[in-house]
């Protein structure tokens, strides 16, 4: 026997199915509704209808529908200044008796208000209301708003509950019309950036301390702008990343525990509308989260964002670790141990992808420690068979051994190297150069790579470029005489001014520092170099590529026809370059190069040996800069001691007796050793400073040029005019405690 309930429920379920299925044969949602809102209002009992939907770039909910001509859109933030907002934003219905009650209002939240001026033009006013939300699972996709019962008691449980059922079916229509995902990162997928096996590994390997998005950005192929993409398709707000120079943090910030902040994965910022306070959370879906800081903001305008963990984290300020990062290398190696035992056991096979986690993770941590030691290359040596492969660094100019990877995962962190350099991984038999950028702790670091096929395989050396702002001319820690002589040198309109040393002698930074100074805004200054490393404001730079043709030899000339005051050559390696530099000169130009020559009298003849005029380059020369990097002792730890008789002999010696008095040393100086502590790990050394040897041209020096002198001849001159070589400079900073006699010996004879 059927009931009255039972006849009325199916009644229900009739005009459900009539409604959805009218609403899905109309060529879209907006020209089904007017055709429906009679049988929604009928069916629900219900005066009017709005049908909000949630505006994914501003964070609003705007009206797809609403009855009546009496107003064209509806917009409303989501948040308590309105009622549908609210509903929105709780993520839960509300049925309320007269919306125009204050007390009703506030016995279902404090702050919570019914906006009245959408009625103010109108003859309709609303009394009660039935307000629900329109989800996909756990994310909001708009508001169903009833107005005004049609019956005498209100809108009753009953009626919440099939506006409810009708709110889910319109929420399908919503989904499709959004393309809307089931889960945070199935956009990726869906953009074929990774595939379902791949997710759920990385899935398995996440955890609290290391989130899975951080796993997914060391995936070569994915950037925040997918994983962006992807969290927006899901939660249906807009993403934020980390963009200081756009968003900061909202002063209500500082009221705020910080604690609390970083436990719960949300940040209040302060962006492009002044007006709103941007809440950036990692799970927008979160209401109960998001629900205590909307209370504690108040009435302030919101906009609810979502963002990555760690980026939530940097506006915070904390220390964060990217994914491709996180972990010490004796944990990843510790990984890899697990994972070389795994494999013996399951398969025969030594090959392991240049994709794995643990090895993008390890490529990256020796990256962040590389730049952390200040190393200036790290040399990854294979051992051969099942040996494992060095890693080596080299730190102030010394190298030393940091880690060994196990040899089943050489050639996979070899690949990976390789990938990100956009170098053949199916080549092993030539060297092969490349460079790449990689973004480090917030920070991008450049890197040039070398491999090198050895009898153990593919050998790799990464030198870590020290990209940046120029120091100071005075930070050169240059003597008296050098620097009074350099700056003489500038001051005039034209010549060469050449600095030599071999590779990583900081050539390049000696350069740009001396450029720094004539770095003016009346003067018109080019550079070629290859790469790079440092930039200054005011510099027109340019990026040498040998492949393409474009050497410094054609950049020279190019800059020529560039109206150039100064010009910056990186290096004179043959004689077309050199010949062009010193063209330039007498022609009314400052040109700067570099050469790699051991002293500054042997620069001369080597640029001779290429073939150049003698008599143009004797006009032209200017000076000679030599220098070396020495290690520095470590200024926590260095220990005083009085050299004996014989030390202060060989001193006196070397530097020369006549040139001794300038010193200006006192009969009972302090020498300092090494000693090691904890600031420079134990090695009693930190950092380099230079040693240097200037030669500056003169009428006696022109004319040794001009008959092509020896080696002797010219460093015999130059000594007479005033020259200290290398070792004596040197041994000028060993007396004043900021290098020792074993570090001098190494680099100078």
């Amino acid at each position: 026997m059927t009931t009255k309930t039972d006849q009325e429920s199916n009644q229900f379920y009739a005009r459900l199915t009539d409604i959805i299925s009218r609403i899905h044969q109309a060529p879209d949602f907006d020209a089904a509704l007017p055709n429906v809102e009679p049988a929604i209002l009928e069916m629900l009992g219900a005066e009017r209808v709005t049908v909000y939907q949630r505006d994914r770039s501003s964070g609003d909910i705007i009206s797809r529908f609403q009855s009546g001509n009496d107003i064209k859109e509806i917009r409303v933030p989501i948040s308590t200044a309105s009622l549908a907002g609210f509903v929105a934003f709780a993520q839960h219905p509300v049925r309320i008796k007269n919306v125009r009650d204050p007390e009703e209002l506030a016995t279902i939240h404090p702050q919570l208000k019914f906006d009245a001026r959408f009625e103010s033009t109108t003859r309709f006013r609303s009394r009660a209301m039935l307000i629900v939300p329109i989800m996909h699972g756990k994310v909001l996709l708009g508001v169903l708003q009833l107005i005004n019962s049609a019956n005498p008691e209100d809108f009753s449980t009953q009626d919440e509950q099939r506006a409810a059922q009708l709110a889910d079916l319109i929420g399908q229509k919503f989904r499709y019309d959004f393309g809307c995902t089931d889960s945070p990162w199935e956009g990726l997928i869906r953009e074929r950036l990774i595939d379902q096996a791949s997710l759920g590994k990385l899935a398995e390997k996440s955890s609290e301390r290391v989130p899975l998005s951080r796993l997914l950005l060391a995936m070569p192929e994915l950037n925040r702008e997918a994983l962006g993409r992807s969290l927006e398709q899901f939660y249906q707000v807009p993403f934020i990343a980390y963009e200081p120079e756009r968003y900061q943090l909202h002063p209500v910030c500082e009221k705020i525990n910080q604690a609390y902040l970083k436990n719960n994965n949300l940040v209040l910022l302060a962006g492009a509308r002044d007006d709103r306070v941007v809440i950036l959370i990692d799970d927008p879906s979160d209401t109960s989260r998001v629900m205590v800081v909307e209370n504690f903001l108040g009435n302030r305008d919101t906009q609810l964002c979502c963002g990555l963990i760690d980026d939530i984290h940097q506006y915070l300020g904390l220390e964060i670790e990217t994914g491709a990062e996180s972990g010490n290398l004796s944990t990843i190696l510790g990984e890899l141990e697990e994972e070389t035992v795994e494999e013996n056991v399951i398969s025969d096979s030594d090959e392991v992808s240049e994709q794995d986690s643990t090895v993008v993770r390890l490529v990256n941590r020796i990256l962040l420690d590389g730049r952390r030691l200040r190393a200036s290359d790290i040399h990854i040596e294979p051992g051969g068979g099942r040996n494992p492969a060095s890693v080596r660094m080299r730190i102030d100019g010394v190298c030393q051994e940091i880690i060994q990877i196990p040899a089943t995962h050489v050639r996979a962190t070899v690949s990976r190297i390789k990938i990100i350099s956009r170098l053949d991984i199916a080549e092993r038999r030539l060297p092969q150069d490349g460079k790449f950028s990689i973004r480090l702790k917030g920070l991008v670091q450049d890197v040039r790579v070398a491999t090198i096929p050895t009898v153990h395989g593919e050998g790799v050396v990464l030198r870590l470029l020290q990209s940046g702002e120029p120091i100071p001319f005075d930070k050169l820690n240059l003597s008296p005489g050098n620097k009074k002589g350099i700056e003489q040198l500038l001051r005039h309109p034209h010549g060469i001014l050449l600095v030599v040393g071999p590779t990583g002698s900081g050539k390049t930074t000696t350069l740009h520092a001396v450029l720094a100074c004539l770095n003016t805004p009346d003067r018109k200054i080019w550079t070629a170099e290859d790469p790079v490393e440092i930039t200054q404001p005011g510099l027109q730079q340019v990026q040498i590529q040998p492949r393409i043709g474009f050497d410094f030899a054609t950049a020279l000339r190019a800059f020529l026809r560039a109206d150039p005051d100064v010009i910056l050559i990186g290096e004179m390696r043959d004689r077309e370059t050199a010949h062009a530099g010193v063209e330039a000169s007498l022609t009314g130009h400052m040109v700067f190069s570099t050469l790699h020559t051991n002293s500054a009298p042997e620069t001369i003849t080597r640029l001779l040996d290429l073939g150049i005029d003698p008599v143009s380059f004797a006009d032209a020369l200017l000076g000679v800069l030599a220098q070396r990097l020495v290690r520095t002792l470590c200024s926590h730890c260095k220990a005083p001691y009085t050299p004996s008789e014989e030390q202060v002999a060989y001193l006196k010696r070397q530097y020369g007796d006549d040139y001794w008095p300038e010193l200006n040393i006192e009969t009972d100086f302090k020498l300092y050793k090494p000693v090691g502590c904890a600031e420079c790990n134990d090695s009693g050394y930190r950092g380099r400073t230079g040693i240097h040897e200037l030669l500056v041209s003169d009428a006696v020096l022109r004319e040794l040029i001009y008959r092509q002198a020896n080696v002797a001849e010219i460093k015999a001159a130059a000594d007479s005019a005033g020259m200290r070589s290398l070792l004596q400079d040197g041994i000028r900073k060993v007396v004043a405690g900021q290098i020792d006699l074993e570090q001098l010996h190494r680099v100078t004879v």
